[in-house]
């Protein structure tokens, strides 16, 4: 990471460049990015944030972020960390930027008595996973992420059946 790299905590004027670099994540894995700057505002700094973000800039401008929540862990009564999202600009790419991003996030971890940090990847998205191989992650085995949405949510709010 060059020496006029700064990694900082997101400020609310920092709400346009993150739903940029947002859309740029969203762009690199084929998906979209519906969140308006008026939607992140709210979850980052709004009454009740739900999530939080660091930022990468170079000479004010901001180049990656990382955006990630708190969960906890019942067995050991600690939190642990959550990242959501990392994204680092093409053109800055393999020049330590993600790895101070999530030093960052590792030093807050401990900071904060965190257990882990643990965070989901695309299986196709081979540069990440080398990457955070090579940072000492590792797989979860026996377990397997899934998720409720749409009418099967909005069924099982009305204590319907689904299907």
């Amino acid at each position: 990471m060059s020496g006029n790299t700064t990694i900082r905590p997101a400020i609310q004027s920092d709400t346009p460049a993150i739903r940029r670099l947002i859309g740029g994540l969203a762009a690199y894995e084929r998906l979209e990015a519906t969140a308006s700057e008026s939607d992140l505002h709210e979850a980052l700094f709004g009454h009740l944030p739900r999530v939080h973000a660091i930022l990468a800039d170079i000479g004010g401008a901001a180049i990656g972020v990382a955006l990630f929540y708190y969960t906890f862990s019942t067995f050991t009564a600690r939190t642990n960390i959550f990242l959501e999202d990392l994204f680092v600009e093409p053109a800055h790419r393999g020049t330590g930027i993600g790895l101070g991003l999530m030093r960052h996030l590792a030093q807050r971890a401990v900071t904060q008595n965190c257990d882990r940090i643990e965070w989901r990847v695309l299986n196709w998205n081979q540069p990440s996973i080398d990457f955070y191989q090579r940072l000492g992650a590792e797989p979860i085995d026996g377990w397997h992420t899934r998720q409720l949405g749409g009418g099967a949510l909005v069924s099982l709010a009305k204590g319907l059946s689904h299907g």
